[in-house]
């Protein structure tokens, strides 16, 4: 049993003379305690919902929540033993930001002395010492981002729930509190959901990362598990950078197996025998489907397939060329610099255990093997 629980959670939203909005569907998740999850989507995929709902700032459509064995669905935020840093901040404008942070703990009955001390040590840790006597009005949003994140920090409880929790942040102050929240967490075994749209965030604060898409939980696992096992399209398609290449086959037999004809002149062959069941026989019943290809994986120089180049960017530690091939975008990551300019016709390498195979409905049906 996890610390916290949802089950076959649903939300629907209805507006009057407006179709209802069902933003999250069956939602199953269980997280241990101690650890860190990112809710990661893009914008209207059902992960604020969740945070919200959890938090109780939002009712529960269908399904349940429990929280350290306690069903908490039905419970005020009060009652919950849930910290939550807003996005919108929701400071309370007439306290300074000292009151603002010290009010999340009225309730835990401390001495002025260590309420003061618990005050000041999350003012340093965010780096906001030096306007604990400012109030909300006069400080910018980012330093207001940065107490929201401190007064649900400061708080004893069950479980901490962070909404995009530095995405006012400047990259380089981001960066430096990444490493400092995680810390923090992870001293206190701090149980902690954020949402974010940011994979680098997620990457970074999270141990494992639950990946949503039109209020559908897509894949939850970790960073290297999404990367390397992706469950269907959109997850391989949503995380990496640059995403992954997917490119439109047509399928035929072949001897040994069969071959993956991306156009007349460039293809696949499969050996059989390196086949599961399962996706032998989707191959054998489908006439196409499509393959994946991390860019990192894409070879530059050498090979049977040629690309016009369309760009070729060095970031300053690498190389990322792009070309068409018969109409397909391929990306190519290499660490080296390219010589190749656009309108160039260049070769590039794809190899068959470097290939991820989607079916009809967008289920992964074959992994790379992973190096």
């Amino acid at each position: 049993m996890g610390t916290l629980e949802l089950r076959n959670v649903d939300k629907m939203y209805q507006s009057r003379g407006k179709p209802p909005v069902h933003a999250v569907r069956s939602l199953d998740m269980e997280v241990g305690k101690g650890e860190i999850v990112a809710l990661l989507g893009s914008s209207g995929c059902g992960k604020t919902s969740t945070l919200r709902m959890i938090a109780g700032f939002e009712s529960v459509t269908a399904g349940s929540i429990t929280l350290q064995g306690r069903r908490i669905d039905e419970l005020p935020p009060a009652r919950r033993k849930v910290a939550m840093a807003f996005e919108g901040y929701s400071l309370y404008p007439p306290l300074t930001v000292r009151e603002n942070i010290a009010f999340a703990l009225k309730s835990q009955q401390l001495s002025r002395a260590e309420v003061s001390r618990r005050v000041d040590a999350i003012a340093r840790l965010v780096e906001i010492e030096d306007i604990r006597e400012s109030y909300p009005r006069a400080i910018s949003g980012g330093q207001q981002q940065r107490v929201s994140l401190a007064r649900a920090l400061v708080r004893d409880a069950d479980l901490y729930l962070l909404d995009e929790p530095m995405g006012q942040l400047e990259p380089q102050l981001r960066a430096v509190l990444r490493g400092r929240i995680k810390s923090l967490l992870a001293e206190r075994d701090m149980t902690a959901i954020f949402v974010t749209h940011d994979q680098t965030e997620a990457s970074a604060l999270a141990d494992r990362i639950a990946v949503m898409e039109d209020g559908v939980l897509q894949q939850f696992a970790s960073e290297k598990e999404l990367k390397n096992r992706p469950a269907n399209l959109f997850v391989a398609s949503f995380i990496g950078e640059p995403p992954m290449n997917l490119l439109a086959t047509d399928v035929s037999r072949t001897d040994g197996g069969f071959r993956l004809s991306v156009n007349r002149d460039v293809g696949l062959d499969i050996c059989g025998d390196e086949l599961d069941d399962v996706a032998r026989k989707t191959l054998a019943t489908t006439p196409s489907l499509r393959i994946g290809i991390r860019p990192q994986k894409v070879s530059v120089g050498s090979g049977d397939v040629r690309v016009r180049v369309v760009s070729n960017q060095w970031l300053g530690d690498q190389s990322h060329v792009a070309g068409d091939c018969d109409g397909h975008l391929l990306i190519a990551v290499t660490p080296g610099r390219i010589a190749a300019r656009p309108g160039e016709i260049v070769p590039f390498a794809i190899e068959q255990r470097h290939i991820h195979m989607f079916g009809a409905d967008g289920t992964c049906i074959r992994h790379a093997e992973v190096p």
